[in-house]
């Protein structure tokens, strides 16, 4: 199938081959009909499967056949997003998607000025695309109104969940009109969010991608078992194989981030930081320096890296393991996209195994052990004593003690007899690939 197949308007046509679009994605060959009939829809789909195309490209066709030339604009569409950076991009594409059209597109978010923001609603708006907390800052305000919001899209509703941000959502669908059109886009569908889509969806079309199973086919993943001392210096290691051309680093922690960028800075590695604590436009500029290969490796934080957009990644390294397996798959979903392979690295500790076990039994396999690095864990595991016997006075003797012998940490981590050492893996490692 072909855009031409999906009806499309003819400006929208022409932006797509202009952009080198020829072949939509599953998700966009399920959902934009629906979109454009008009239906509610529930997608199930990762970030890099074309899902911002699936709703922007039928909702802007609607929004161009149901302009009224001349009359004031009042925003017709609005798409809720967990996090700035994700706003920033979907804004983007819709203004890309839109190029030949009279349809606006604005973003609004915390970080930034309201000002700003405030004057760009007052000129007039199609489409706002907006992180929950700031939307409704201006609501209470008074300096705009949702009545004529006939277009709502919630995207990556399990983040917002994650961040808190659900009751903000049911605030603001509150002041929008009963009669509308709402599409929920969500990588994992837990109860709370089917409760939400019970509340705001009527008799949703449910289009659903196996974009993990997809995605987790197209990378190359693998764990490696070491003391959490070691990590430093086996992510130098890895980061300066030639293999390793662009690289996204998960840390936990904002400080985290920042004193591991400067640290490998100060082994000759060109890296830079993103989390919270910086400004929106120090996280612009790091993000446009790192698309535009001017910086070859992120050190991110989770919240922060939330719907980043970037398709030339080649390794995702958690250099500290995710806390729940979805973050685990969101996390590796930043490399592989658009039709590549890529490579997943995860360091794991022995205060993290839990964590390990949670992804593996989330993602219905054993990751690869890479074993080949120096900093291979053992720990070594005391072997019980035997009884000693009662030394007779005819005859005395000392039972000599076991000497304690040293289990590599991955036999710890994995059940005895079920994964060797090597785990029957016949992939490359990142460290091998070529």
């Amino acid at each position: 199938m072909n855009f031409t197949q999906l009806n499309l308007h003819h400006t929208l046509l022409k932006t797509l081959i202009k952009q080198g679009y020829e072949t939509p994605t599953p998700i966009q060959t399920e959902a934009i009909p629906h979109i454009l009939n008009g239906r509610d829809v529930l997608g199930s789909a990762q970030t890099g499967t074309g899902k911002t195309a699936a709703f922007a490209l039928p909702i802007i066709q609607q929004l161009i056949l149901t302009a009224i030339p001349g009359k004031q604009r009042h925003p017709r569409a609005l798409v809720l997003a967990p996090t700035r950076e994700l706003a920033l991009q979907i804004r983007d594409s819709f203004r890309t998607y839109a190029t030949g059209s009279p349809i606006k597109t604005i973003a609004i978010f915390g970080g930034a000025p309201k000002r700003n923001q405030i004057q760009n609603l007052k000129r007039g708006v199609d489409v706002i695309v907006a992180t929950p907390g700031r939307l409704l800052d201006l609501l209470d305000m008074g300096v705009m109104r949702l009545d004529k919001i006939a277009h709502y899209v919630l995207d990556e509703a399990d983040r917002m969940l994650d961040m808190g941000f659900i009751p903000d959502v049911m605030k603001i669908s509150s002041q929008l009109p009963s009669k509308r059109q709402t599409l929920l886009f969500s990588a994992t569908l837990p109860d709370s969010i089917i409760t939400l889509v019970k509340q705001l969806l009527d008799q949703p079309i449910r289009v659903k991608i196996n974009s993990d199973n997809t995605t987790l086919d197209t990378i190359n993943q693998s764990v490696y078992f070491l003391n959490k001392s070691d990590k430093p210096a086996l992510l130098t290691e890895l980061l300066k194989a030639e293999a390793v051309t662009s690289a996204i680093v998960f840390v936990r922690t904002k400080h985290s981030a920042n004193r591991l960028s400067k640290a490998l800075n100060a082994q000759g590695l060109n890296t830079d930081s993103i989390h919270g604590n910086k400004s929106q436009s120090q996280r612009e500029k790091t993000l446009q320096a790192f698309k535009q290969n001017k910086t070859r490796i992120l050190i991110a934080t989770d919240v922060a890296s939330r719907g980043l957009d970037i398709d030339d990644v080649t390794h995702i390294i958690n250099y500290d393991m995710p806390e729940t397996p979805d973050t685990y798959v969101h996390r590796i979903g930043r490399t592989a996209r658009a039709g590549r392979s890529g490579h997943s690295l995860s360091f794991c500790s022995p205060e993290e195994s839990h964590l390990l076990k949670s992804i593996q039994s989330h993602i219905g396999m054993r990751l690869p052990i890479e074993a080949n690095h120096p900093f291979v864990m053992r720990e070594k595991t005391v072997t019980k004593r035997p009884k000693q016997a009662q030394p007779s006075f005819s005859k005395r003797h000392t039972a000599k003690a076991k000497r304690p012998v040293e289990t590599p940490f991955y036999h710890q981590t994995y059940k005895k007899g079920k994964a060797s050492k090597h785990n029957g893996s016949s992939r490359k490692t990142a460290m091998h690939a070529s």
